[in-house]
């Protein structure tokens, strides 16, 4: 009995062709023209019995699946079972898309199913195909569906109609729950479904203690299935004899609340659970939020596109949070009993899709591929690129295929810095400038706009720094002076002459290099923390102006880093502070993820600390500022810089991320 197969080389149908093939029958397999490779790989896979494998050239666009005459002729009679897989699984795709992937190419797959005289057309449908449909949902509905409000649950409504209609020979459908990866390994061959949640729940665990109480929604139902559950009962039930004509569900029969996944992958992260999960309406209040027109309520719609986008979450995912459909599988689940065939419980291998993913799927895995691709052949323009963490950051991006644009005070700094990009194979540029010089800056951007390609990227990390009590400046005015000067009247200055170019182009990003000790009001950094903060506040507000021109802007706050801005406080010899290599992975990592604020996990704690109770914010302050004294380069007192006591050992080594 030998089997036709399409989307044989995909996620699902790799395990049923193995199924399939411990038969002992000829597999085809259809592969369109130039994916050779993928079909290859499916025969790598089924070493064993690779030789029962047949590819059968043709595509899901054409007539008859675009299936030769000669092969046509060939498969005439022998197909005793037809499995068509093929479609496009993704809610992002658009309309046109879809529908004629899942629709036309459905079409095609019937017609070829005719000609070559099928046994059996076995349709692989979706619990989609039941639309937003409120309540439960059996195997012998389907007129009923719900609101087929996406291109996805339209299309595979519209297609399993199709083989309702106008098959003519004998048919069985198939609509498997939400499939995830391999029970046993936690194989999964992209980022789909419950996956983009994984993110999310990672960052979280990643800034806050497994034990922090979050508060969510209840959600709707999420029916998910691991991939080798849908492929042995796909196998066992195209092969009971007597089924013909009848549709199955491949589903749970745990129908999960929305929020109770999110609780089974958090647990298997080790990150916080959802401890209080509200009604599920609110949920339905945000998805219906999602689906507002762009007219409508335009602001709040703008603010929940940027809330996904950071999450990386597409916003059609947003409406299966509160899908309201139940779905049982009464017939199906009486055939596969009897075979062994069942549905693991989520909990029992949620940790292996956690643990899948997070060693072979995560997006941060490969942090300098993910460099490389954001960065390939971008002008980036580095202030402060001499030394510390410019300079870490310049050969970073270099390495990565960026044209480095180095722009510090010292030309023999300067100097040094290109040798070491020129060494490592990377193109840099350099000028001498001091931004604390309104001359001297609209020098350079006459220069840059006159001599380089067009600004794609600005780091804008050339900075000052003065520790020093304010009491200990009653009379240096001109400390808060020069710091506004450089730290944030240079950075606008700069930013201000290269953003209408990035406008114009729709494209651009701004980077403003920050200080942690502006979300915790570090004591003795008043001068510094004002300076950096003025720069965030334009940073925030410009932000806003640009998003719908392409611009995006960052603010990355920083530890303390051991560069020579740092090396006048000697106390600082007993601290571990962050090298600039360090802190070079936090400004690629704003590069790479443009998202508003990148900091360290004690810096998103003392936000919140600082927005909720600042007491006890300016209780740490308060001690800090008695327990450590002024160094002797700002004017304190001999000796006292030399030894840090026990309790201010203890202190930085809890907090040592900390300013002091």
């Amino acid at each position: 009995m030998p089997y036709f197969i399409t989307g044989g080389t995909g996620f699902i149908g790799r395990h049923l062709v193995k199924q399939l093939l411990a038969r002992g029958e000829r597999v085809y397999v259809l592969v369109r023209a130039g994916s050779g490779a993928r079909f290859e790989r499916l025969a790598r896979d089924c070493a064993d019995r690779g030789g029962l494998l047949s590819l059968i050239e043709g595509d899901l666009g054409a007539p008859g699946l675009g299936v030769s005459a000669a092969d046509r002729g060939a498969l005439l009679g022998r197909i005793t079972h037809l499995f068509h897989l093929g479609a496009l699984y993704d809610l992002s795709a658009q309309d046109a898309e879809l529908t004629r992937s899942n629709v036309a190419g459905t079409q095609h797959a019937l017609e070829l199913a005719h000609e070559v005289r099928a046994g059996c057309f076995h349709f692989m449908s979706s619990i989609a195909a039941a639309g937003r449909f409120a309540g439960v949902f059996t195997e012998e509905m389907f007129e009923q569906a719900g609101a087929l409000d996406h291109p996805y649950f339209r299309t595979k409504h519209d297609a399993e109609a199709l083989v309702r209609a106008a098959c003519r020979v004998p048919w069985r459908i198939y609509r498997p729950g939400m499939v995830v990866g391999d029970s046993q390994s936690g194989e999964m061959d992209k980022i789909d479904g419950p996956y983009y949640l994984f993110k999310l729940i990672q960052r979280v665990r990643d800034a806050l203690p497994r034990w922090t109480p979050l508060i969510g929604a209840e959600g709707g139902y999420a029916n998910i299935v691991p991939v080798d559950f849908v492929a042995a009962a796909l196998d066992h039930l195209a092969h009971v004899p007597g089924e013909d004509g009848r549709c199955f569900h491949l589903t749970d029969p745990h129908n999960h609340r929305v929020g109770e996944a999110i609780n089974l992958f958090a647990a298997a992260a080790h990150a916080p659970t959802l401890r209080l999960r509200l009604d599920a309406h609110l949920s339905g209040a945000l998805a219906a939020a999602v689906r507002l027109p762009r007219e409508t309520l335009a602001p709040l719609r703008r603010a929940l596109d940027e809330l996904l986008a950071e999450a990386g979450i597409p916003p059609a995912l947003v409406r299966l949070f509160n899908h309201p459909t139940v779905f049982t599988a009464t017939r199906a689940q009486s055939l596969l009993e009897p075979a062994g065939i069942r549905v693991p419980p989520l909990a029992d291998y949620a940790w292996r899709l956690w643990d899948f993913w997070e060693r072979r799927l995560d997006p941060d895995l490969n942090p300098a591929a993910r460099l490389r691709r954001a960065v390939a052949g971008k002008t980036i323009v580095v202030t402060g690129g001499s030394s510390g963490i410019g300079r870490a950051t310049a050969l970073r991006l270099a390495a990565a295929g960026a044209r480095i644009v180095l722009v510090a005070r010292d030309a023999d700094k300067l100097e040094q810095a290109r040798a070491q990009i020129l060494a490592g194979g990377g193109a840099a540029s350099l000028y001498s400038c001091d931004l604390a010089e309104p001359s001297a800056c609209a020098e350079l951007l006459a220069r840059l706009a006159a001599e380089q390609p067009p600004v794609d990227i600005l780091i804008n990390n050339a900075g000052r720094s003065i520790r020093r009590g304010i009491d200990a400046t009653y009379e240096r005015f001109h400390d808060y002076e020069r710091l506004m000067r450089v730290n944030y009247f240079g950075a606008v200055r700069l930013t201000l002459g290269l953003l209408p170019s990035m406008a114009a182009r729709g494209a651009g990003q701004i980077i403003s290099i920050s200080s942690l000790g502006v979300l915790t009001n570090a004591s003795r950094f008043a001068a510094y923390n004002a300076s950096k903060a003025a720069l965030e506040a334009f940073t925030r507000c410009a932000s806003g102006e640009f998003a719908d021109r392409g611009v995006r802007f960052t603010v990355v706050n920083l530890p303390l880093v051991r560069t020579p801005m740092s090396a006048p406080t000697k106390i600082y010899d007993g601290f571990k502070l962050l090298e600039p290599e360090q802190a070079a992975d936090m400004v690629c990592d704003a590069v790479v993820r443009r998202p508003e604020r990148v900091t360290t996990g004690l810096g998103t704690l003392a936000h919140v600390v600082e927005a909720l109770a600042p007491r006890i914010n300016r209780a740490v302050m308060s001690e800090s500022y008695r327990m450590y004294p002024d160094s002797r380069a700002a004017g304190g007192p001999a000796g006292q810089h030399e030894e840090m006591s026990p309790d201010a050992r203890r202190l930085s080594a809890v907090l040592r991320d900390l300013h002091f």
